[in-house]
């Protein structure tokens, strides 16, 4: 009997093993929401940022990784992200990624703003100060104002971090001093340096965050990452934020729209076009928008329509077209408001300038041409049949009739009764035409060549 209870016990303690490691593998792990802010910070990526905050929220995710790599963006999406992750129950670690990355301009304060800063080797932040649209010093007073407001900002977000960081925070801006991650973490202006995400996520563990609803210790250890993607309708709106497409579909919108004008009669073009200018002009309500540039681009296609419209293409016009056209799209986002990244490309504007002037003297050409030719049906085309010459085709006689060519057409054909025939491979003089068929008789001499030849 003993030797049977010893018998027992192994086994006894391997079922309670198993029985314990299946509850353990039951057992929800936390979960780490990861977003990834990669480009300029527009409204679409506010719209991103705050459904990705939600979605951390009703799973009841530990915190929310932040994975960021901008050269900056607009001061008033800057202040959305920020105001949104400062008041999110939901930790939140702003972690800049890869190495190359970098957290510049705007992006330098959404970093600050986050529970837990983070920045992975070799990134940097900073170059934090205000600029125009060109990258240029702005004007002393606008300057200052903008200068005060992100130092500002920067004060607030850092103070927690002690002194010496709420100085160089300070400096990130008005300077527009920039640092290393190593420097950043010595200085204590972020939390830590992570060589990659499960890097990161084994250094959290443990730290205790503030957040709105009170202090929090993260448990991220053995949390599960779960990145959260950008859908298919913010991906197609962030490409509408880059100014260069949005020229593009502005300039094509409205080529396609002089198409259908010169050419009615199909939707294929117009609805196209209609399209195009509904998404430009998405674009130009988030982007910061020189009306005149506007109206200078709608200039530019009427003086290339002058130019058709006027006797002996003289090419004032369409120089002046083109120019229009080159300057307003230059003008279109050049605003104290605009950053470098939201320019348009100088040569794709200056090609896409000359190609569009170009392809609308052609369709227009075109159309005026088509407007001009020769009526081909009616009653008029076929009086402009007869003193024509036709080719025979077959034999024609009084009483059978035969087949001409004339003008690239076949034509059924008699001849007057006063005419016996008219052998094919000859030439006949149209003589009037009755109904559907032509009469016609015998040309004064034959003619050598074919009507392919002439």
């Amino acid at each position: 009997m003993r030797r049977l209870k010893a018998w027992w016990v192994p086994f006894l303690l391997m079922w309670m093993a198993a029985v314990v490691g299946s509850f353990a593998a039951a057992a929800p792990r936390s979960e780490v929401v990861v977003l990834t802010m990669d480009g300029p910070i527009t409204p679409v990526m506010v719209r991103y940022l705050t459904r990705g905050l939600q979605e951390a929220r009703t799973r009841g995710s530990e915190a929310v990784v932040i994975r960021l790599n901008t050269p900056g963006g607009t001061l008033e999406a800057m202040q959305d992200i920020v105001e949104a992750l400062r008041n999110s129950p939901v930790p939140i670690v702003v972690y800049v990624s890869p190495r190359g990355a970098r957290a510049a301009s705007a992006g330098t304060l959404v970093l600050l703003a986050a529970h837990v800063a983070a920045m992975a080797p070799e990134t940097t932040l900073g170059a934090a100060a205000p600029v125009g649209p060109q990258g240029e010093d702005l004007e002393e007073t606008l300057k200052a104002k903008a200068t005060n407001l992100l130092q500002a900002m920067a004060r607030s977000l850092a103070r927690h971090r002690g002194q010496e960081a709420v100085d160089v925070a300070q400096r990130l801006i008005a300077e527009a001093y920039a640092l290393p991650a190593e420097e950043a973490l010595d200085i204590g202006l972020i939390d830590l340096v992570a060589e990659d995400l499960d890097d990161l996520l084994l250094q959290l563990d443990g730290i205790t965050v503030q957040t709105v609803e009170g202090p929090r210790v993260l448990n991220t250890a053995q949390a599960q990452p779960v990145s959260l993607d950008p859908t298919f309708l913010e991906e197609a709106l962030l490409i509408l934020t880059n100014p260069n497409v949005v020229f593009l579909l502005l300039i094509l919108g409205i080529q396609l729209l002089l198409a259908e004008i010169a050419q009615p009669g199909g939707w294929v073009a117009g609805f196209l076009g209609v399209v195009m200018l509904a998404l430009a002009l998405y674009g130009l309500g988030t982007l910061p928008v020189n009306w005149l540039g506007l109206f200078l681009i709608g200039a530019a296609f009427v003086l290339i329509a002058l130019e058709i419209k006027t006797p002996g293409f003289q090419g004032g016009l369409a120089l002046a077209g083109a120019t229009s056209l080159i300057v307003g799209a230059l003008l279109l986002f050049n605003t104290p408001m605009a950053l470098p990244f939201q320019r348009v490309s100088v040569p794709l504007v200056v090609l896409t300038g000359l190609f569009v002037t170009a392809l609308s003297l052609g369709l227009l050409l075109l159309a005026v041409r088509v407007q001009r030719r020769p009526v081909v049906m009616g009653p008029e085309r076929l009086q402009d049949l007869v003193g024509r010459r036709a080719f025979v085709r077959t034999r024609i006689t009084p009483v059978q009739p035969g087949t001409v060519q004339v003008a690239g057409e076949l034509w059924t054909a008699q001849c007057p009764p006063d005419v016996d025939e008219i052998p094919p491979q000859t030439w006949v003089e149209i003589v009037a035409v009755q109904g559907g068929h032509l009469l016609v008789r015998p040309a004064e001499k034959r003619l050598p060549e074919s009507p392919e030849t002439r």
